[in-house]
């Protein structure tokens, strides 16, 4: 059990699989401080300065009263929240993942097809020239 474990682990589709996870970790990273650090503040300055991290509806107010000033005091006093401002940068956030992942398949797939293309055939074997060439021989006969 433990060889075929090793066979499978080492098949260069795990290795690739397993870089294309800690690379997508990565990149969700950069893209989640793109979107709350770059996208987001201008946006919120753009709708009137609106903060989308302290974007939040109170459920059930805490053991402190209400109002809270931001979604962080609103949990530390222990009222039951629905943050909706870090779902909307949640959305953000994949959707530019997900064009980011679209335009790269899109590009390794036009990559992969002007390959095939510019690959001439390959030659036929051996064998079946010889084939031909007999075959020939017995028609000018």
């Amino acid at each position: 059990m433990f060889k075929e474990f090793r066979e499978f682990a080492v098949k260069g589709n795990v290795v690739d699989m397993a870089v294309g996870i800690i690379i997508g970790a990565a990149f969700t990273t950069v893209v989640k401080a793109l979107v709350d650090q770059v996208l987001m503040p201008p946006i919120g300055l753009a709708l009137g300065k609106v903060d989308f991290t302290n974007l939040f509806l109170v459920l059930r107010e805490g053991a402190t009263a209400g109002p809270y000033a931001t979604l962080d005091a609103a949990q530390k006093a222990g009222a039951v929240v629905v943050g909706y401002g870090a779902f909307l940068n949640a959305i953000v956030s994949f959707l530019i993942v997900a064009f980011a992942t679209f335009m790269l398949v899109r590009t390794m797939n036009k990559l992969r097809r002007k390959h095939e293309e510019a690959a001439p055939p390959p030659a036929p074997p051996r064998q079946e020239v010889l084939l031909e060439e007999i075959r020939d021989l017995l028609k000018k006969r």
